[in-house]
């Protein structure tokens, strides 16, 4: 069994996460980190290599049958970059996932799912993330940024 990227047959009230909408004139970190995923999540190319290196690692550190339930790898990219760039502990990234609604957009709920994430899936799905995968993955999303600076 291996995790699926995301769900790609949205539920009704979802909205894809390219169409999500975000706050471009916000100052705080959050909005910022969502539409630099936002624009990762557009790129085909740059989210087939994210992924790839994902579910070449993530999907090999566990056997899904015997583990906690596992999330979409969106969904622990999007938690765990948010992790780290705001420098915050389980228990806020729990939180935010559960209540801050252009978050949960980006992690693919829709308004009238009230799933929410308990904070040991979190922590368990997180921690998958090593050093070394986070170092893999910045390689190729600095690429693709100084990609989108050249354009400009």
């Amino acid at each position: 069994m291996t995790r699926k990227v995301i769900n790609e047959q949205m539920l009704f009230g979802e909205i894809d996460v390219s169409k999500v909408i975000i706050d471009e004139k916000s100052r705080d970190d959050i909005p910022q980190l969502l539409l630099g995923l936002q624009k990762i999540y557009q790129d085909n190319q740059v989210r087939k290599k994210v992924f790839s290196i994902l579910e070449k690692e993530v999907s090999s550190s566990r056997n899904l049958n015997k583990s906690r339930p596992g999330m979409d790898l969106w969904r622990i990219f999007v938690l765990g970059t948010l992790r780290l760039t705001i420098n915050c502990d389980y228990d806020r990234v729990v939180e935010l996932a559960n209540n801050h609604s252009t978050l949960r957009k980006m992690l693919g709920h829709g308004e009238f799912k009230e799933s929410k994430y308990p904070l040991q899936t979190v922590k368990d799905n997180i921690s998958l993330l090593t050093v070394e995968i986070l170092n893999e993955i910045n390689t190729v999303i600095v690429e693709f940024g100084h990609k989108l600076c050249k354009k400009k």
